[in-house]
């Protein structure tokens, strides 16, 4: 199985084809990427709250548990002070819960991207190379099949007439040549048929 043409301008083509499929596969995740990143940005103000109601939970929770020692109303003391630790950490969980959901819509949204993208890229640039890819199997078949040669130079004369400029004429013609059978005519003929595929230098 041949992936390259074998003629300078088609192989270059080809190549040219691949790198640009590359590259825009790259772009689309680093763009998925930094919009990933974009979005995680939304998640901030949940992690200063988580931070803020966090510490605010613990310091609540230190001052009950030292108020608690106060003689005769340290109990009294400590219970509305755990009551707002508890809420303290009511708020840090809500804090963590923002985070969560932004990042799993930063994932989604990166994922998504880059699926749709590439899925894009590959439509475009997939189906022409393995046409190619099978079209110049087919050839190649052909030209090992007996009588290959003969419908290759066939497919050279009924192409295009520019193709033949560079094919040396016998006498009555490329077409009467090949029709009795000239071998030299023949391989020449196939072999402007085989450039045309790629498939000869």
């Amino acid at each position: 199985m041949r992936l390259y043409a074998q003629t300078r301008a088609r192989r270059c083509r080809q190549v040219l084809a691949d790198l640009v499929a590359v590259v825009l596969v790259a772009a689309a995740v680093r763009f998925a990427l930094a919009v990933h990143d974009g979005i995680m940005l939304l998640a901030e103000p949940g992690r200063e709250l988580e931070d803020a109601s966090g510490s605010l939970a613990s310091g609540l929770g230190d001052a009950g548990d030292a108020a608690s020692n106060v003689p005769l109303i340290g109990g009294v003391l400590k219970k509305p002070l755990q009551s707002a630790a508890e809420a303290g950490n009511g708020l840090s969980d809500a804090g963590q819960s923002m985070q969560d959901v932004v990042g799993r819509v930063a994932n989604l949204t990166a994922f998504a991207l880059i699926v749709f993208s590439v899925a894009f890229v590959l439509a475009l640039w997939l189906p022409a190379r393995v046409r190619w890819i099978r079209r110049s199997a087919r050839i190649r078949g052909l030209l090992e099949a007996p009588g290959g040669a003969d419908l290759l130079a066939l497919r050279a004369l009924t192409g295009p007439v520019k193709d033949l400029a560079a094919v040396p004429v016998p006498p009555g013609g490329l077409a009467e040549a090949w029709r009795r059978g000239d071998e030299q005519a023949i391989g020449d003929l196939s072999r402007v048929a085989l450039r045309r595929a790629g498939l000869s230098a």
